[in-house]
């Protein structure tokens, strides 16, 4: 791997056959940085060990809005794809449907961090989550090289939901949780693309209800048995203490999590509630890492120190 070097001794080096022409001189060999065979022995066994599982991925947060970020998680994704991973991304969108919402002149309204959904409300969530956001990852994983496919919850009945209520039991319209996921339709897309799943849809009477992506993620990988499944979130993992950034909880048991989520708060309690269902469903890890760090899929799964939160069964 060649060195950056200052604009003068590039311009040096690119001068330097012309004034030694005809003359002949050792030549340099560029010395390779060690540090990046490191990382990349570092990363072996953890590839060995993936190779042929499937990993879940709830995409959302900083890293679904900044542009950089954006590129860095597709990049990504592609390649746990190419070193032989499955990934399968599922994603929600809320600050687009709010911004479109406010375009709209509609009312937006969350109780108890769920958003209140009206018909119109939902008509819209369909739109910007499966017209735009899906398609928008899409073609962003296309463009760094594997082939992804577009899906929702309608799509192939993959998603049955029943109504539910906020935790208080206030109605809050047409928000669903997911009753069951029809596997067949993820593995038969998975075989040979990425799955991008949108985080809505219907119950046995086909009426449209917007999904939490988080329990969407846990139901998804818990219905496939897979191996991990990754919350992308803006902290840095699950915090001891929530005003301190530095007090991640790098590892817990279920029942640690369990016995500690009447005292946990914000948005992290549903995630952790997710990385439940899931390990209650079969998965073997849960993981909550801080989106906002370039790359922060692949140091959580391919690097021993890891940058997260990880919970196992």
């Amino acid at each position: 791997m060649s060195e950056a070097k200052p604009n003068g001794q590039a311009r040096r080096d690119a001068e330097q056959p012309a004034q030694n022409a005809g003359r002949e001189g050792p030549r340099r060999t560029p010395v390779p940085d060690v540090r990046d065979v490191g990382t990349l022995l570092e990363a072996l066994p953890y590839i060995r060990e993936f190779h042929g599982q499937t990993v879940v991925i709830k995409y959302g947060g900083a890293a679904m809005e900044d542009p950089g970020l954006r590129e860095d998680f597709a990049r990504d994704v592609v390649l746990l794809k190419y070193v032989g991973l499955n990934p399968i991304v599922v994603h929600g969108g809320g600050p687009e449907i709010t911004a479109y919402m406010e375009r709209l002149d509609l009312p937006v309204e969350f109780v108890e961090g769920l958003r209140v959904s009206d018909p119109a409300t939902v008509e819209v969530a369909k739109m910007v989550l499966v017209g735009k956001v899906n398609k928008d990852i899409v073609l962003r994983l296309g463009r760094h090289g594997q082939p992804a496919v577009g899906l929702c919850g309608d799509d192939g009945l993959l998603f049955r939901v029943a109504r539910q209520a906020a935790p208080s039991g206030r109605d809050i319209g047409f928000v669903g949780r997911i009753e069951r996921v029809d596997v067949d339709v993820l593995q038969h897309v998975a075989a040979d693309y990425i799955p991008v799943v949108a985080s809505v849809g219907a119950d046995r009477d086909g009426h449209s209800y917007n999904v939490n992506a988080d329990d969407a993620a846990g139901a998804v990988a818990a219905a496939l048995g897979a191996y991990k499944v990754i919350f992308l979130t803006d902290v840095p993992g699950w915090l001891a203490d929530p005003a301190d950034p530095s007090s991640v909880i790098s590892e817990a048991t279920a029942a640690e999590v369990r016995a500690a989520l009447a005292e946990v708060g914000g948005g992290m309690r549903p995630k952790l509630q997710a990385c439940l269902a899931a390990l209650d469903g079969g998965v073997t890890f849960a993981h909550v890492v801080d989106g906002r760090i370039p790359h922060s899929l692949l140091l959580e799964l391919f690097t021993d120190a890891g940058i997260g939160t990880k919970v196992r069964a």
